[in-house]
């Protein structure tokens, strides 16, 4: 396996998320304009979470759901999270560099909390 790290081009795929030395869920990657501006658009959820890069603001209009969003610098530490409800726009970030979604509530159980680097391995 792959970690992906600072300098790495990302591609449209899968991987696997880790917190803290644990694989806690499985996640796509959206790095081409098509993957990133479709998202979790007409979905009815989510069974891990979505890494969309480069990103760095996100909105929720015509979502299903409510989802966690963390905001990641270039080394994928996490900037903030926010739980944004349907129909949201989110404020640009201007050191965000990648953003990390997930159903509401999934961070939060998986200790995404703010000063903690995600390792994304595909």
């Amino acid at each position: 396996m792959e970690a992906m790290r600072r300098g790495r081009r990302w591609r449209d795929g899968t991987g696997t998320l880790t917190i803290d030395g644990r694989p806690v869920a499985g996640v796509e990657i959206a790095a081409t304009y098509r993957t990133r501006r479709r998202g979790l658009l007409g979905r009815d959820g989510i069974g891990g979470a979505m890494l969309l890069t480069p990103c760095g603001s996100v909105h929720s209009v015509g979502m299903r759901f409510a989802i966690d969003v963390a905001y990641l610098d270039r080394d994928l530490r996490v900037l903030t999270v926010r739980t944004m409800p349907p129909g949201r726009v989110g404020l640009p970030r201007p050191r965000a560099r990648h953003v990390l979604e997930a159903e509401a509530g999934a961070l939060a159980e998986w200790g995404v909390r703010r000063g903690v680097t995600v390792v994304i391995d595909t």
